[in-house]
């Protein structure tokens, strides 16, 4: 596997004055996607699987549908707790209504450490797209990893981020999010500005109305038409997740086994996992995730000391600072760590 690690380990002289570095920092706020459309889906599989698991108890039913993929872990040694890592993948799945900014391709637009600790609170940490790394003396941007060196380099890069072992991978496809609303019958959404957005195909009166997974999914990806840009969007995508999560676990949805069986179809075939992944796993990763996102788990991103650090051939890209990111990531493993939000994005807030 190529060697790699997070470019401030070998970048010389990364210093910015204060003042220019918080501006940066709020310039990088602004424009950051802190949750990315990917994630609504990946929510929606993890609700899946625990559904379709606990209420059926269909284990050998999800076990014969997971799709499993080689080469992605590494054999660095064990740590402590068990930790996924989530990606949100913008690889082309025959999605409607892309944005100006997907890009062509494999790149993991969407990253997020899930650790959940032999005792204290679970968390879910995201990783800048625009991470600057570097791969076997090629610095790029972490979203480029798996694209241009393989799998298993990005994995051993976020272990170098996080100095913790990734014990299981879950890739969600784009995809998902329409047939996973749809399995549901459909979610009602709330926006009181009329759009016509080209770039998400998102054609929007004011108001709230009962929509399917392809009006769903514009409504996720639209930004361009919102005057609160990406903020807006981060808002609607919340409005998303959780109007998934209330339809599904209705008592309409739960007491139709058709209409379960059908959304855990529709979400399992968009996600992509470790070959050691299992039902179990699975399982438990679903209520790592919801104990990670309550109100006694750990949110936030990783701390970087530059969000505008200039490198050739690489443009734009944030600095990530190394030694803070391995305390958190250490303070996470072992349940130290208090219940909370945390990051850069977090103090700048």
């Amino acid at each position: 596997m190529p060697s790699s690690r997070p470019a401030s380990a070998r970048t010389p002289d990364v210093s910015r004055p204060h003042a220019e570095a918080a501006a940066a920092t709020r310039s990088f706020t602004r424009r950051h996607r802190p949750g990315a459309p990917r994630i609504i889906a990946g929510i929606a599989i993890a609700l899946v699987a625990a559904l379709v698991l606990s209420l059926l108890g269909g284990w050998h039913w999800v076990g014969s549908r997971l799709n499993k993929e080689d080469g992605w872990l590494t054999s660095a040694a064990n740590t402590p707790a068990d930790t996924w890592l989530i990606l949100g993948s913008d690889e082309r799945d025959g999605t409607a209504g892309g944005s100006a900014d997907d890009t062509p391709g494999f790149r993991t637009d969407t990253i997020l450490v899930l650790t959940k600790p032999k005792n204290g609170p679970s968390s879910l940490i995201s990783i800048p797209r625009d991470s600057l790394t570097q791969v076997d003396g090629q610095y790029m941007k972490i979203n480029a990893v798996a694209q241009l060196y393989g799998n298993q380099a990005l994995v051993g890069t976020v272990e170098q981020i996080t100095g913790q072992k990734i014990d299981h991978i879950a890739k969600i496809k784009f995809g998902g999010l329409t047939k996973v609303v749809d399995a549901i019958g459909g979610v009602q959404l709330c926006y009181d500005q009329t759009v016509s957005d080209v770039y998400s195909g998102l054609d929007w009166q004011a108001g709230c109305h009962d929509v399917d997974g392809t009006t769903a999914l514009a409504f996720s990806r639209m930004r361009y038409a919102d005057a609160n840009g990406d903020f807006g969007r981060a808002q609607r995508q919340r409005q998303v997740i959780s109007a998934i999560v209330s339809k599904a676990t209705s008592k309409d949805v739960l007491g139709n086994p058709g209409k379960v069986l059908k959304l855990a179809d529709a979400g399992l075939a968009a996600l992509t996992v470790d070959s050691k992944t299992s039902p179990m796993t699975l399982l438990d990763m679903a209520f790592a995730f919801k104990d990670a996102t309550g109100a006694k788990g750990v949110t936030g991103s990783v701390y970087w000391s530059d969000p505008d650090y200039q490198v050739d051939g690489v443009g734009s890209s944030v600095l990530l600072d190394d030694s803070r990111n391995t305390q958190l990531f250490s303070e996470l493993a072992g349940g130290t760590h208090e219940a909370g939000t945390v990051g850069t994005l977090a103090e700048a807030g």
